[in-house]
C-alpha cells in the first residue's frame, strides 16, 4: 500500500513558520505578536502564500474534528464530497492544545503535505505568471466577503459573535443581518462592528481604513484604561463615511466621500463591464482601472476598433483571448504587469 511521506517541520522552515503563526493566531495574538505577524507577512509574498495555505489546512482540521465516528457499511457521502467554499469557524484549537505548538505545527504540515503537490508556481523562463485572483467567499452565516489580491482573512465564529480577522490586505464585507450575533472585523487590534451592513476594510502599514457603503458601523481601538479594553475610535460611521484609524493613539480622520470617490476606492472589486459599440481604447482604459495588469495597445489604430461585449472587470485574460480569436490580434506579455495587443 502506498504510504504518504509526511515531512518533519524542519524540512521546510517557511512552512513550519507559517504553521506556527496559524496556531498562535488561533489561540489569540497579543498586540506585539500582531505587529510581528504583520511585519512577517509584509516581508515576502511567499510568507503570505504559506500563511494562507496553512490557514486553509487548519480549517480542514476544524472540519475533521467535528466529524463523528460512523459504523455504516456504505461510504459517508459527506466525507467524499469536496470541501464547501464557505469558511468554517475555528474550534479545533482546544482539541489539539495538549500537543503544543511544535507538535501541532507538524500535524498541520502533515495534513498539508499529504495532498498531491500542485504544479510549481514559479514561471518558466520567458513565461508570464498571472497575478493572484480576487477571492469571493460565502461565510457560514450568509455574509459575503470579497478579498482583494494577496489578502488573508481568518474566521472565528461563536454562537454569540461573528468575528473575522483581516491579517493583511483589503476586503469588502456584505453582512447578513443578525442583531443577536454582531459581526466584528479585527485589523491590527482595531475592531469594526456591524449587524447588517456593507463596508470595506483596508489594513495599511500604519492605519486601518474603513469605508461604509451601506448601513452603520462602529469602530473601536484598544484602550488599556477602558473596562472592556476597547474605546470608540470614531463617531458612528454612515454610508459614504471613510475613516482612517491610526495604529497609534492619534485621532482618526473621517471624511464623507462622493459617489465618484467611493467608486474609485472600490475599483478593485469585480463588476460586470458592459460595452456597447465602444472603442478598444476606451475598453482598455476601463480594464486598466480595475486590474494590476495593464492592457497596452501597440498601435494607436487598434484603439479605434469598435466592439460590443460584456466581461467581468477581473477577466482581462478572457478579453485578451477574444481579441486573439475573433479579431486576429496577438497578445505579447513583456512581464507580469503588462499585456500588449498587437496586429
Amino acid at each position: 500500500m502506498h504510504r504518504n511521506h509526511y515531512p518533519e517541520a524542519d524540512e521546510d522552515p517557511l512552512a513550519a513558520h507559517a504553521a506556527e503563526w496559524v496556531l498562535r493566531q488561533d489561540r489569540g495574538l497579543t498586540a506585539v505578536e500582531q505587529d510581528e505577524l504583520s511585519q512577517w507577512l509584509a516581508a515576502d509574498p511567499r510568507h503570505r502564500t504559506a500563511f494562507a495555505e496553512h490557514s486553509r489546512g487548519w480549517d480542514e482540521l476544524d472540519r475533521l474534528a467535528g466529524l463523528q465516528a460512523s459504523v455504516q457499511a456504505r461510504p459517508d457521502p459527506d466525507l467524499l464530497a469536496p470541501p464547501p467554499v464557505a469558511v468554517f469557524p475555528r474550534r479545533a484549537w482546544r482539541l489539539y492544545a495538549p500537543l503544543g505548538l511544535a507538535a501541532a505545527a507538524a500535524l498541520i504540515l502533515g495534513l498539508f503535505f499529504s495532498r498531491p503537490a500542485p504544479p510549481s508556481s514559479a514561471p518558466a523562463a520567458g513565461r508570464w505568471a498571472p497575478v493572484a485572483p480576487i477571492e469571493e467567499r460565502l461565510l457560514t452565516d450568509g455574509s459575503e466577503v470579497q478579498l482583494n489580491r494577496g489578502s488573508v482573512l481568518t474566521v472565528e465564529f461563536t454562537p454569540s459573535e461573528r468575528r473575522v480577522r483581516l491579517v493583511c490586505g483589503e476586503a469588502h464585507f456584505s453582512v447578513a443581518k443578525n442583531p443577536l450575533r454582531p459581526f466584528v472585523v479585527v485589523a491590527h487590534g482595531i475592531e469594526v462592528q456591524a449587524v447588517g451592513t456593507a463596508f470595506n476594510v483596508r489594513l495599511g502599514s500604519s492605519a486601518v481604513e474603513v469605508l461604509v457603503t451601506e448601513g452603520k458601523v462602529h469602530v473601536e481601538h484598544p484602550d488599556e484604561h477602558s473596562p472592556n479594553g476597547m474605546s470608540p475610535a470614531t463617531p458612528l460611521l454612515l454610508p459614504g463615511d471613510c475613516a482612517v484609524v491610526p495604529f497609534s493613539p492619534a485621532t482618526a480622520q473621517v471624511a464623507q466621500l462622493s459617489g465618484e470617490q467611493m467608486a474609485e476606492q472600490l475599483a478593485w472589486q469585480p463588476r460586470l463591464l458592459d460595452f456597447s459599440d465602444a472603442t478598444l481604447a476606451d475598453i482598455a482604459a476601463e480594464f486598466n482601472r480595475h486590474n494590476p495588469v495593464r492592457l497596452v495597445l501597440a498601435d494607436p489604430a487598434l484603439g479605434r476598433v469598435r466592439l460590443s461585449a460584456s466581461f467581468r472587470s477581473d477577466n482581462i485574460e478572457g478579453f485578451v483571448r477574444l481579441m486573439e480569436s475573433d479579431f486576429g490580434m496577438r497578445a505579447v506579455r513583456s512581464d507580469e504587469a503588462e499585456i500588449s495587443l498587437q496586429h
